[in-house]
């Protein structure tokens, strides 16, 4: 985790030491995701849960050329439904239908395309796509005691957008955990991966 944040920062350093003349701007955003928990093995019932998202972020694109990054600092709710009580390892100690809360801050870096030569037509309607790596860092959880839970995950975020009269941007996105972020702690190897759509409104000052 310590090398992924000082990648991020380096690369940073790196993008904006290029060209002096990027264009950076912040703003706030938030949303929902539609999160879900992927077990190695499919031996209970697992259901989406939503829940919200929040935070600011950062967009620095390359004049002329439409590239550029996008980074962050988001709060967002992930999890899921994990029916526990469907085998008896875990029913016989109580546990049924459990809502399992996982509370992060994300650090998104990710690279980014946005459509600016458009014949004046960007000043209204700029469509964009986007994707990269994400670091998930979990600061609570709801302590279910037959959960070990991962100080952070990893992801892989992909996703497009529209950008309207170059303030709002409106977005989808969808994720993939690299690395686990919940094992049971009855059953050796039995781990989850966060997966999850984003729907995203963000305003830039």
């Amino acid at each position: 985790m310590k090398k992924y944040i000082l990648s991020i920062i380096v690369a940073i350093f790196a993008l904006c030491s290029t060209n002096a003349n990027a264009q950076f701007r912040y703003g706030a955003t938030a949303g929902v995701s539609f999160s879900d928990l992927s077990f190695k093995q499919d031996l209970v019932g697992v259901e989406k849960m939503v829940g919200p998202s929040v935070g600011v972020v950062g967009e620095m694109i390359f004049p002329g050329v439409g590239f550029g990054i996008d980074l962050g600092l988001i709060y967002s709710q992930r999890g899921a439904k994990v029916n526990l009580g469907e085998r008896l390892i875990w029913s016989s100690q109580g546990y049924g239908n459990e809502k399992t809360y996982l509370h992060y801050i994300e650090i998104p870096l990710h690279l980014r395309f946005k459509y600016t030569n458009l014949a004046g037509f960007e000043d209204y309607v700029a469509p964009f796509v986007f994707g990269g790596p994400s670091l998930s860092i979990l600061v609570a959880d709801n302590n279910i005691k037959a959960y070990e839970y991962a100080s952070g995950s990893l992801n892989l975020t992909a996703g497009f957008g529209l950008e309207l009269w170059r303030r709002w941007q409106i977005s989808a996105s969808y994720s993939w955990g690299m690395t686990y972020a919940l094992k049971t702690t009855l059953l050796d190897n039995y781990s989850a991966r966060n997966y999850a759509w984003d729907v995203k409104l963000a305003y830039f000052f």
